[in-house]
């Protein structure tokens, strides 16, 4: 893999445009100085790590006010949370018109949810184009609400960590965009137009691709290592050593949410066939029940899954 390097202008500063060179070994360390000569790096608001932690507690040690005091701290999360409650998503019957009402209704463990998609889309640098943002949470999104349903139907033991994967799985082409504006937006444009898979019109541009700028940040904002594989990985599953069945659950969501309208929002011409994937192998080594209902049986139910998630997710973020 070739590797980026800056060049650097005749009065001694950085230039923007990025040449290739022949050896690949230093491409992480490209992305990673580069991060850290940022004035400022894309965080989570501050009220949302506190109050993730506070809600891992069991549910008959959490205090609702205190939950909801926390929330109503920062106003563009509440607002977010109160906006993504009233979604088709939640199914709710009736419009949810306060934070106390979304805690009470919706229950600790989809607030949590809620909270940290608002999150990850307060990453999104606001000076990009609103609909190429919409479509990365868009796709972010329906991988999560899908893997954790694939886990599920394969009695993977933490559906919730599949769900946390595939909301995270592309945090690292959120990086590119705030790390390397021109050429990211450059891949994506380059991608739609030549209708190919995002990662492989990367590593032809750029020398690198999200998956390790999603491994970088991984390691510099110290997330867990299973966080760290599905970041780095999803796209290369046979690589992951500690976490391989999580990596391929994530992988099998991008690759059905890409072949459901759930992709970068254009339609890829070349997708691998999802009956094929090495993931399935990976994923049978340790389920049994996926072995019972074969690739084939899954692929047409998740299929169907993820038509009905996508109307869901369009109605968090246009409704």
């Amino acid at each position: 893999m070739a590797a980026l390097v800056e060049s650097v202008d005749s009065s001694g500063g950085r230039g923007t445009a990025l040449t290739l060179s022949p050896d690949g070994s230093n491409a992480r360390e490209v992305i990673r100085a580069r991060l850290e000569k940022l004035n400022s790096i894309p965080t989570v608001p501050a009220i949302v790590r506190p109050l993730l932690h506070y809600m891992e507690k069991p549910i008959d040690q959490m205090e609702v006010k205190r939950v909801v005091d926390m929330i109503s701290c920062d106003e563009s999360v509440a607002a977010q949370c109160l906006r993504m409650a009233n979604s088709a998503l939640y199914f709710l019957p009736q419009i949810v018109k306060t934070i106390h009402g979304a805690v009470i209704v919706l229950g600790v463990r989809q607030v949590r949810e809620i909270l940290l998609a608002c999150s990850l889309l307060n990453l999104v640098p606001k000076d990009q184009n609103l609909a190429l943002a919409m479509a990365l949470w868009e796709h972010s999104l329906g991988c999560a609400l899908l893997g954790r349903v694939l886990a599920r139907r394969i009695d993977f033991p933490d559906p919730e960590r599949a769900y946390l994967g595939g909301l995270l799985h592309d945090l690292g082409e959120i990086i590119n965009l705030v790390a390397f504006p021109g050429e990211s937006s450059a891949c994506l444009a380059r991608a739609a137009a030549e209708q190919k898979a995002l990662h492989e019109v990367e590593i032809n541009s750029m020398g690198f691709t999200h998956c390790d700028s999603g491994s970088v940040v991984a390691e510099m904002w110290r997330l867990p290592y299973h966080l760290s594989e599905v970041l780095r990985y999803h796209h290369d599953v046979q690589q992951s050593k500690l976490y391989p069945e999580l990596v391929a659950l994530v992988s099998i969501a991008d690759l059905l949410c890409r072949a459901n309208e759930l992709g970068y929002g254009y339609r890829e011409k070349r997708l691998p066939d999802p009956l094929q994937a090495i993931e399935w192998e990976i994923l049978s080594e340790k389920s049994p029940k996926l072995v019972r209902l074969g690739p084939a049986h899954l692929v047409q139910e998740l299929s169907g899954h993820a038509k009905q998630i996508q109307k869901h997710v369009k109605s968090v973020f246009q409704g």
